[in-house]
């Protein structure tokens, strides 16, 4: 069973936490090669360090080849100046220099290659332990929509990671669940390259839906087929998908308003 939580606020009803915070946040996104290290700092820190992710860097930086092909959108905090949130994004144009789009690596995508020029690619998302509320996610996603809007792009693809501390019956079962009623029409399915082995796991377990896989699929995101098991992070990946044709117009007024730095 996936255990849902009645609200009626806009943040509450994404059931996004809601500890209070005196913290001024403002978006903005990576202008040289030194405030895109701070976004792999901070990742790191999430990634390695707090979820155990295998990452090799003595730096103490999370960085990959795709880096250098993304936007980095940062969240930072207005009187320290400190990066409290990232996103990193590749454009459809970049994710040709690069060779293809990062999710590709866990999915076959041959179903969604005629959607390519009009899809952009988000992931690496993270917040600061101590800036895990409401606002914050709200500022990250709104400075996804405004990007959206600004290059007017249709499509937003990402995977969203499940931990598999308990052997992947969470995600299992999370998966189970959820996709009854947001599994994508069959012309937009994926197909993972290591797949979690379904039929080895507990599929009924009673678990929560992780706030921001429930935060894109309040948003009208699809899931768009059975999750790929990745052994560096130590989780399973859903492969989400949003057509922005099916964002609902109060949810894009909301995000749409924010301002960038």
């Amino acid at each position: 069973m996936l255990k849902e939580k009645a609200s009626s606020s806009l943040e509450n009803e994404l059931n996004l936490d809601q500890q209070p915070s005196t913290h001024e946040l403002y978006i903005s996104f990576a202008r040289n090669p030194s405030e895109i290290e701070e976004a792999q700092r901070l990742r790191y820190k999430v990634f390695a360090e707090e979820m155990g992710a295998d990452i090799a860097n003595e730096n103490g930086l999370d960085s990959d080849g795709f880096d250098a092909f993304c936007d980095h959108l940062l969240i930072r905090e207005s009187k320290t100046n400190q990066v409290v949130g990232t996103y990193r994004i590749l454009s459809p144009k970049m994710a040709d220099e690069a060779g293809g789009y990062y999710s590709a690596g866990e999915f076959d995508m041959s179903r969604l290659q005629h959607l390519f020029p009009q899809m952009v690619e988000v992931g690496r998302a993270c917040v600061h332990r101590d800036y895990r509320n409401g606002g914050t996610i709200t500022l990250l996603w709104a400075g996804l929509a405004k990007y959206m809007q600004m290059h007017r792009y249709e499509y937003m693809i990402g995977c969203a990671s499940v931990p598999m501390a308990d052997g992947g019956h969470m995600a299992a079962s999370l998966y189970h669940h959820l996709q009854e009623k947001y599994l994508s029409p069959v012309e937009y399915r994926v197909f993972p390259h290591c797949a979690l082995p379904m039929d080895a796991l507990d599929k009924n377990l009673e678990v929560d839906c992780p706030p921001l896989i429930k935060g894109y699929l309040h948003l009208g995101a699809y899931i768009c087929g059975e999750p790929a098991w990745d052994p560096d992070f130590h989780c399973a990946d859903l492969f989400m998908m949003l057509p922005l044709a099916r964002l609902e117009s109060r949810y894009a007024r909301h995000y749409l308003k924010e301002e960038l730095a």
